[in-house]
């Protein structure tokens, strides 16, 4: 397998980071500090086709692969790691399980303007007593008449302040073996009963939407089921393996960001006569840091090519997003160490990189939720 780009991802690349260079660059240690979510922005990645790339024309969107789209979440998350992480639930979280499991009519009514980008959506998935344990979902959807009644709550759920719907998982019975049956809900936020909060005080990402749901007696139709009512457990756990996709990509990013600071700084800065990149204390630093970006793309890369040929990509999902995760922290944490005394100011952005990367070890499966994952599908 050969992982290098196409001239059609390498001109998305290029696309994307000019973008991200002139529109979000330049803002996002502002928007951190003031935890600013920026709709212009999402509405200027709307109009470039981004919130569209792996959707098929037909959809509104751009026709492009997993790769293209992995790309696209690299150099916004490069630029900007909230930013980034809003852009990557948009399209994994809020469009993509409407693309894989919606009926047609769905599609129109909701995928559609997403991909265009003319929409935002959600996916209300973790819950204050279900976090890693999805399976204990605690929100609760009982049939009446023709219309859903559907009482629970949901935290740490990206963009939900901003979308227009939410994808919402709940209770809905219970199987021949006494275990819950868990549905998925295509829930509009302005649904009587549907609270949304976003009061949030977070460490990173702070450029990100998060909120807290309240669902009060909220009424939806029985056509807003979304796939097979009896699979909603196995179809969010399919779209998690997209995600995890995304958020290594976004991890890749946020280190390449790190990486390139404290490398030009390294070149800069001079200690003892001589630029600190002579010190083969730093050189070798440097090296480590480069050599696991590179890796991590790579894995970025196969498991999204895995996804574009139809063929299983759980585990190397999981490598993926495990690896660029912990890689990522571990070379935004040296780029700040080589920075010494300026890298622990806010002045250099280094800082703001580490911040943000921690949460690519806890969303989307934490570290040890990965582990899980890969050695079931070793056969553990």
């Amino acid at each position: 397998m050969n992982f290098e780009l196409t001239k059609e991802q390498q001109m998305i690349k290029e696309m994307v980071r000019e973008f991200a260079e002139k529109e979000i660059a330049p803002n996002a240690a502002k928007w951190d500090e003031e935890a600013y979510f920026s709709i212009g922005i999402f509405k200027k990645m709307g109009e470039l086709g981004l919130l569209g790339i792996p959707f098929p024309e037909e959809y509104g969107g751009a026709g492009g692969d997993t790769i293209s789209y992995a790309v696209a979440v690299e150099e916004i998350g490069r630029a900007c790691g909230g930013t980034g992480l809003s852009y990557a639930a948009a399209v994994s979280l809020g469009a993509s399980p409407i693309y894989y499991f919606g009926t047609e009519e769905q599609k129109q009514k909701w995928l559609v303007p997403m991909a265009k980008g003319e929409a935002l959506g959600a996916f209300g998935l973790t819950e204050p007593n279900a976090g890693s344990d999805a399976g204990g979902t605690r929100t609760r959807a009982v049939l009446d008449g023709d219309e859903y009644v559907i009482n629970g709550e949901k935290c740490w759920i990206t963009n939900a302040g901003h979308a227009r719907q939410v994808i919402v998982t709940a209770v809905t019975g219970k199987d021949d073996k006494d275990k819950n049956i868990i549905s998925a809900f295509i829930v509009p936020t302005n649904a009587p009963g549907f609270t949304i909060q976003c009061n949030y005080d977070k460490m990173g990402v702070r450029a990100s939407n998060t909120c807290e749901l309240v669902l009060e007696n909220v009424r939806v139709p029985k056509e807003n089921i979304l796939g097979d009512p009896a699979k909603g457990f196995k179809q969010f756990l399919y779209t998690l393996d997209g995600g995890r996709i995304s958020i290594a990509a976004l991890a890749v990013g946020i280190a390449q960001a790190a990486f390139e600071k404290a490398l030009q700084y390294a070149k800069e800065r001079t200690q003892f006569g001589q630029s600190i990149s002579k010190f083969q204390a730093i050189q070798f630093k440097l090296a480590d840091m480069a050599m696991e970006i590179e890796l991590a793309r790579s894995m970025v890369y196969k498991a999204a090519w895995l996804k574009d040929q139809g063929k299983p990509f759980t585990k190397e999902a999981s490598f993926a997003k495990l690896f660029a995760s912990e890689a990522g922290f571990r070379i935004c944490n040296q780029a700040i160490q080589i920075h010494g005394g300026y890298g622990y100011m806010k002045e250099y952005g280094v800082e703001r990189h580490l911040r943000d990367i921690k949460l690519m070890e806890i969303g989307e499966g934490t570290s040890e939720i990965q582990r899980l994952v890969i050695a079931r599908q070793l056969g553990c």
